[in-house]
């Protein structure tokens, strides 16, 4: 029987669990023999590699983050590391890998394929959602549904006691968590770093919706906006006129019960990554597009920033 190996790399994401869960299953359906990388690249270069089995996946579908724990490893951005690596891995007869992670981990594991020839097929695998030439990151709708269970809930308070609520999402650089968190939850005021604002153009619209009733605002900004958070709410208090407070909903993003989307897209994301390593396709991204799944090739992955739907950000355009 042919080994095949999993590992999770960078930053957790509910999903995760669900697609280890099918990995093995799915592995052993296929006449393959599962093997499970513990504490991503990390635990590839100290040889924490063990065989796993059906009993090693029960019951982890319904949690969030990863059995199998992740890390981020300088280790392995050196030839030696990644030497080790490739040791560790033929001990275990394992030649090819599929790997969860963001753009950083797919980086990671093709200088291994380029250096070793180990096979690989990585699964876009971060709540950021900026993997280019992909859609979907498995954990987006997981982590969309927190952030929507806590501004319905901020909300209350927010109406209770007249308040503007200023909700900083995650996303690093890539401000599709806030966004679509806006359109979907009917806040105020949307900040992402893909969309040029100036404050003061929302200043008098929303003087004036106080002056017709309005008892509060909500405002979800990413994480990546020129401005400090602080500043945004203090803006609220000295130009709006309303009183202010900060939430910053930080890593209870990552978390949390897989939803349905997330546990099929799992399954969806290891069968074509799977099936791609056993077709001979030996080095790619498995990518979520508006045609179905594709595989693509890293370097065209990799070297492209993801851009947002231009469709997307024109409902929060001013003009």
């Amino acid at each position: 029987m042919k080994n095949i190996a999993i590992l999770c790399s960078g930053g957790d994401v509910s999903g995760m669990n669900p697609a280890l869960k099918h990995f093995v299953e799915y592995s052993i359906k296929m006449g393959l023999s599962p093997y499970f990388i513990f504490d991503g690249f990390e635990g590839l270069i100290d040889n924490k590699i063990k065989k796993a089995s059906y009993d090693d996946v029960a019951g982890i579908l319904t949690r969030g983050g990863t059995k199998i724990g992740s890390a981020r490893s300088k280790r392995f951005m050196t030839k030696e590391s990644r030497a080790v690596a490739k040791k560790n891995l033929d001990n275990s007869k394992i030649d090819m890998l599929v790997v969860l992670g963001g753009d950083g981990s797919f980086r990671g594991i093709h200088e291994l394929h380029k250096e070793h020839g180990i096979k690989f097929c990585a699964i876009p695998s971060t709540i950021d959602n900026d993997i280019s030439q992909n859609e979907y990151c498995l954990g987006v709708d997981t982590a969309l549904n927190i952030i929507k269970s806590s501004i319905d809930a901020i909300r209350d308070t927010a109406s209770s006691f007249s308040r503007a609520f200023v909700i900083e999402t995650m996303g690093r650089d890539c401000g599709y968590l806030a966004l679509i968190s806006h359109l979907t939850s009917g806040s105020e005021l949307c900040l992402i770093p893909e969309v040029e604002y100036d404050l003061n153009s929302y200043k008098n619209d929303f003087k004036k919706q106080i002056k017709n009733g309005r008892r509060y605002f909500i405002a979800v900004v990413s994480e990546g906006i020129k401005q400090e958070t602080k500043e945004i709410a203090e803006w609220f208090e000295n130009e709006v006129g309303v009183e202010s407070k900060i939430c910053v909903l930080g890593h209870i993003q990552r978390g949390g019960n897989p939803t349905v989307y997330d546990r099929l897209m799992a399954y969806k994301f290891v069968n074509h990554a799977v099936d791609a390593l056993l077709g001979g396709i030996n080095s790619s991204v498995v990518c979520y597009t508006k045609n179905g799944f594709i595989h693509k090739e890293i370097d065209e992955v990799t070297s492209q920033k993801y851009k947002i739907d231009q469709k997307l950000l024109n409902y929060i355009k001013k003009s």
